[in-house]
This record gives C-alpha cells, sequence and structure tokens, in this order.
C-alpha cells in the first residue's frame, strides 16, 4: 500500500489531485484493491485530461508517505468521465473509405517522368485534357487533367471503375471549360468566311461595274459610228444622185449630138 502511495505522489506532485467516487461500503478485502484502482484510474485521467488549477472539484493537497488513503466522497456525486485515446489515422477520415483520393503532383511528375505510367485514355479539347494512366507496379490508376500541358488536377484510384468515373467527370469539366474556346473559333471561322465572301462579293461588283462601264462605252462608240454612217450614207447618196443626174445629162447631150450629126448625111435611094 505504501509503494503504491508512493507511485501515486511521484505522479501528482507537479498538479491537482482528483478525487474519484467509488462504493460507499467496500469489502474489506478488496478496499485496499479499490483504493488503488481509484488512484491509477485519478493519475490516466490526470495525464490524458489535466484539469485546470482554479478547478472547483479539484482538491490541491500533498499526501505524506505513509498517509491513510482518503475517504471515499458521498455515493451521490457522480464519477468524472475518463476520455480514451484513440490512434489518429494517417489519411482524413472522410478520404479513408473512398475509392479515389488526391494524387501528389510532384510523385504524380515523377513517375511521368520516369515512363512508369501507360496511357489507358486520353480526351483533349483545345488546351483542356484529360489523360487516364495504369501504375503497373502499384496496380494503381491515375487520372489526370492539364491546361496548356500544365498539370492542373491528378487524382488516385484503385479501381478502373472509379478512375473511369473521375476520367468522365474530368472530361465533361473539360468540355465544358472549352466551350468558349469552340464558340471562339466557330466565331473566328464564321467571320473568316464572312470577310472572303464580302471580298468575293466585291471584286464580283467590281467587275460588274467594269462590265457596265465598258458595255457603256461600247454603246456611246457604236451610237457614234452610227450616226457617222448614217451621215456618210447620206452625203454618198447625195453624190450618187449628183452624179446620176450628170450622167443622164451627158447621155442627153450624146443623143442630141448624134441626132444632129446624122441629119447632115446624104439620103441615098435604094436600087
Amino acid at each position: 500500500m505504501k509503494s503504491f502511495l508512493h507511485r501515486r505522489n511521484a505522479v501528482l506532485s507537479g498538479g491537482a489531485s482528483h478525487l474519484v467516487a467509488v462504493d460507499a461500503e467496500p469489502s474489506p478485502d478488496g478496499a485496499s484493491a479499490q483504493a488503488g484502482a481509484a488512484g491509477l484510474v485519478s493519475d490516466e485521467a490526470l495525464i490524458a485530461n489535466p484539469a485546470p488549477a482554479s478547478a472547483g472539484a479539484a482538491v490541491h493537497a500533498d499526501l505524506p508517505t505513509g498517509s491513510e488513503t482518503p475517504d471515499a466522497p458521498d455515493s451521490s456525486t457522480a464519477p468524472r468521465p475518463v476520455s480514451t485515446l484513440h490512434a489518429v489515422p494517417a489519411v482524413p477520415a472522410h478520404l479513408a473509405n473512398r475509392p479515389v483520393q488526391l494524387a501528389d503532383g510532384a510523385s504524380f511528375a515523377a513517375l511521368v517522368a520516369a515512363d512508369e505510367l501507360s496511357t489507358f485514355r486520353v480526351f483533349r479539347s483545345f488546351d483542356y485534357s484529360v489523360t487516364l494512366l495504369f501504375h503497373s507496379r502499384a496496380l494503381a490508376y491515375f487520372v489526370a487533367m492539364h491546361q496548356d500541358n500544365t498539370l492542373w488536377h491528378a487524382f488516385r484510384a484503385a479501381d478502373l471503375d472509379s478512375a473511369s468515373a473521375v476520367f468522365h467527370h474530368l472530361e465533361e469539366q473539360a468540355t465544358r471549360l472549352a466551350e468558349g474556346e469552340t464558340r471562339l473559333a466557330q466565331l473566328a471561322a464564321q467571320n473568316a468566311m464572312l470577310a472572303k465572301q464580302i471580298e468575293e462579293s466585291e471584286a464580283h461588283a467590281e467587275r460588274l461595274r467594269v462590265d457596265l462601264q465598258r458595255h457603256a462605252e461600247q454603246e456611246h462608240l457604236v451610237s457614234t459610228r452610227q450616226h457617222q454612217v448614217r451621215r456618210d450614207v447620206a452625203q454618198l447618196e447625195a453624190q450618187r444622185i449628183a452624179a446620176q443626174a450628170q450622167l443622164n445629162k451627158a447621155h442627153r447631150t450624146i443623143h442630141q449630138l448624134s441626132v444632129t450629126s446624122n441629119e447632115g448625111v446624104p439620103h441615098l435611094p435604094g436600087r
């Protein structure tokens, strides 16, 4: 009993003593054992959950060597609960039982650099890419998402189904993120096509204007030529009429001269 009290005093010498409720009428044989157990529980409670010095329930007293076990408190007082210590897991509780976990970026980059990952699936949309990889040595699957060839997300899964689910989720996310890029590419292509069509239309319109101008010029030339031809025709017609009149006059003159010449020929009677 004294050796046990020595141990108890050594533990409690630097802190407060705690009284633990015990049975009001312990048996004579088990009184010492119960008192020892009460002291041990009090020590463990103190180590696990040290009480503040100002607590009203604590009794600050040093027990001298060889002193008797303190009297048990009133049986109506509730015993102080003793906190139980539990081991803290290395992985957080909300991730410990999940098949998919975040992968360490540096470790993943090292595996990629060492060419230890086999590519199962690849999805790419503009600057976003999602890759499903398999690490044969660890029988683990990795799903990585890159933006402009820079690692953005990396996940590790223990089975292919979980990795496929993550892959499809990131694929949908990349598709949503690339919607703006898709619309940008479509609008750029449409604007380029419209600009080309505008250029072709303007060139066609210019050709039509040139053709119309040439046609108008040709019409003017033809009209001018027609007027000139008509003037020439009228002039030549006048010349023809004048020449015909002169010719007719010459024919009449010749006829008259012929008649006059024939009048001077003697008339010879026939035999």
